[in-house]
């Protein structure tokens, strides 16, 4: 799939950004002036490219090997040349060098997220209250003038990982416009003492396996620092007004498509070309998110 420079997105007024994508700009892509400005504009930035990101004073990411880092507010300024608003809340950006892949950070402070739903995760239910959300939200896509979507199922049923306290889903995703073929929407919370950082993956399902072994390669640099972790814990701290199962149902995507939150995604997409969209975000930021016309037919980037 390819992603033309105005493609729509989910502006979530409500979450965090930790925004990544997959591919590189093709090789046979000659690089044109404004690419060129963009990328001398992005170095201005100031990157670090070893050893650990500070991520806001709550985690830290290690960094890979041909990545480099930013901090928050150097994040929020790469953000806004691409067209975003701008990213108070967002803690760090960790991306490869040229026009991807990214990974931006944000923390959601709501509050400890309690585990005691783990047992009862239903995910026949879960995927019955997705899709109603997704229908509701496609009443405000069809105003817009984007093409609607469609649940098809899961592609990784819900999982809690009880060592690591994350929490994980996949669903199949499918534009109802004929255009475009069936897409994997995977979504991984982290949960830490005070809060947790949401990370999203949206690609092809022939890719997912792949992608998704990449990530969890980078993403196993990523911890809370000493006092932030989960088993941390204590009484007292504040606690999320929510837990795992109200997470999976939709809390984010959905909620803020709901509100008819829409923007255009300006450069970013048109420069990254085919792949994957990984975002990992913190719940109470404003951010784009990768909905809107993104599972249709794209033509290469021409405005």
């Amino acid at each position: 799939m390819k992603f033309s420079l105005l493609t729509h997105i989910v502006l979530l007024a409500c979450l965090a950004v930790f925004t990544t994508a997959h591919a590189q700009q093709p090789a046979d892509q000659k690089m044109s002036e404004e690419d060129k400005k963009l990328l001398d504009e992005m170095e201005k930035v100031g990157w670090v490219r070893e050893g650990a990101g500070d991520l806001g004073g709550v985690a830290k990411i290690d960094i890979p090997k041909g990545y480099r880092f930013t901090h928050g507010s150097g994040t929020s300024r790469v953000l806004e040349m691409f067209g975003n608003l701008p990213q108070s809340s967002a803690s760090g950006m960790l991306t490869t060098e040229g026009f991807g892949p990214w990974i931006i950070f944000g923390y959601d402070d709501s509050g400890h997220v309690k585990d005691d739903e783990k047992n009862d995760i239903n995910a026949d239910e879960l995927l019955k209250i997705r899709r109603e959300g997704l229908a509701e939200s496609n009443e405000v896509r069809k105003e817009r003038g984007i093409p609607e979507l469609a649940i098809l199922g899961w592609a990784m049923p819900p999982r809690f990982n009880d060592s690591t306290k994350t929490l994980e889903w996949a669903v199949r995703i499918q534009s109802l416009d004929g255009k475009g073929g069936e897409s994997v929407n995977y979504e991984t919370r982290l949960l830490g003492r005070t809060g947790s950082m949401k990370v999203q993956l949206v690609c092809e399902p022939e890719e997912f396996q792949s992608l998704l072994t990449e990530f969890q390669r980078v993403m196993g640099g990523f911890s809370y620092v000493e006092g932030q972790r989960y088993a941390e814990f204590r009484e007292g701290d504040k606690v999320a007004k929510y837990g795992l199962t109200a997470l999976i149902a939709g809390t984010g995507a959905f909620a803020a498509a709901k509100m008819g939150l829409f923007g255009k995604l300006g450069l970013l997409f048109a420069k990254l070309g085919k792949g994957a969209i990984l975002l990992a975000v913190g719940a109470l930021a404003a951010v784009k998110k990768l909905f809107g016309n993104l599972f249709g037919t794209r033509q290469p980037p021409s405005e």
